[in-house]
């Protein structure tokens, strides 16, 4: 193909290259003397812009053995959220939340109880947690019940079900909470009855809830998953569990499809880090100590920062129209 000269252009080109110079130079510049220093840039502080301040790390070293007692962790996770205003969003509603006694679960039947919502506390074995907020949603002039038991057997998960409405009159939201996170440096290190355990309580454990909810969940009730942002973007150390919380993620999607006829929602919260006894029940104390310092907010949640989002998709008053959805509460998205 012959050459096209187009001559009457180049001055026009020339100037846009030089314009494109003249911006990068002084860009250039700043780059090379901080180079020059040493590279080191000004630590910015965690992004505060919540209603009271929280923390951010360097934390205490801390580890725990598993399944973790908030009790125990320093500094101790705000749940409570002071400055939050019920409004009766959940007026007269029955609410079953697993993995209640504590971290997200425990902040969420605080709000939900704030709210104006009967609460069973579905737990393993945490007891001191479990009274603990028990007596949280009672001081908000509400019901309790304590479910201790393992949601990956069937039977309890129809137990606690039954008992729920024989008690508290009814079930109108069921929150699917409870976890198992254990991570691994080598996926040779990843056991079969790791790979199990973590299975049977975050997909078994929230099929078996579900499934026996459903049977007596009515038209406008709700039903909320606990997912992870590992399960949008995976995590290295966290095979197993990276891959049951994508897997919640579909599990939602095709759950509030299934239930649509019948009325009833479904939607899933997937945090990122939040302070609770999850983590130093995983990690070690140097892990700990830096836990969420990575995110651009460089803190990790406080549980009571990502409750509201449950009453939200909770409350027929203010997400009638939404089912199927996965709502990320990450601290901010990373640039690369």
């Amino acid at each position: 193909m012959p050459d096209v000269e187009t001559p009457q252009f180049e001055p026009a080109a020339d100037r846009a290259a030089q314009a494109e110079r003249d911006i990068q130079a002084p860009l250039d510049a700043k780059e090379q003397r901080s180079f020059q220093d040493g590279g080191q840039k000004q630590e910015k502080p965690a992004m505060q812009a919540g209603a009271r301040p929280y923390p951010a790390p360097p934390f205490p070293e801390q580890h725990q053995a598993k399944p973790g007692v908030e009790a125990r962790l320093d500094p101790a996770p705000m749940y409570d959220a002071p400055f939050y205003k019920g409004s009766g969003k959940l007026e007269g509603k029955v609410a079953l939340i697993t993995g209640a006694d504590s971290g997200i679960g425990r902040a969420v039947a605080v709000l939900f109880a704030r709210e104006g919502a009967d609460v069973a506390i579905a737990y393993l074995d945490e007891e001191l947690d479990a009274a603990e907020t028990r007596a949280a949603v009672e001081r908000e002039g509400r019901r309790a019940i304590l479910l201790p038991g393992d949601v990956a057997d069937p039977a309890y998960a129809r137990a606690a079900v039954e008992r729920t409405v024989a008690e508290l009159g009814k079930l109108d939201v069921l929150v699917n909470n409870a976890a198992f996170q254990e991570h691994v440096l080598d996926f040779e290190d990843l056991t079969v009855e790791h790979f199990d355990r973590t299975l049977k309580t975050n997909l078994y454990g929230y099929f078996h809830m579900a499934q026996a909810a459903v049977k007596v969940i009515p038209p406008g009730g709700a039903i909320i998953n606990t997912g992870s942002v590992t399960g949008l973007l995976g995590n290295k150390d966290l095979l197993d569990y990276s891959l049951t919380k994508g897997g919640i993620h579909a599990f939602t999607r095709s759950l509030a499809t299934h239930l649509v006829d019948k009325g009833v929602r479904v939607n899933a919260v997937a945090p990122g880090p939040v302070w609770t006894p999850l983590n130093p029940a995983d990690k070690l104390g140097p892990q700990v100590a830096q836990f969420g310092g990575k995110t651009p907010m460089k803190r990790p949640a406080q549980p009571e920062e990502i409750a509201p989002a449950y009453v939200f998709l909770a409350s027929p008053q203010t997400s009638s129209y939404i089912t199927g959805e996965v709502l990320p509460i990450i601290g901010g998205y990373s640039g690369g």
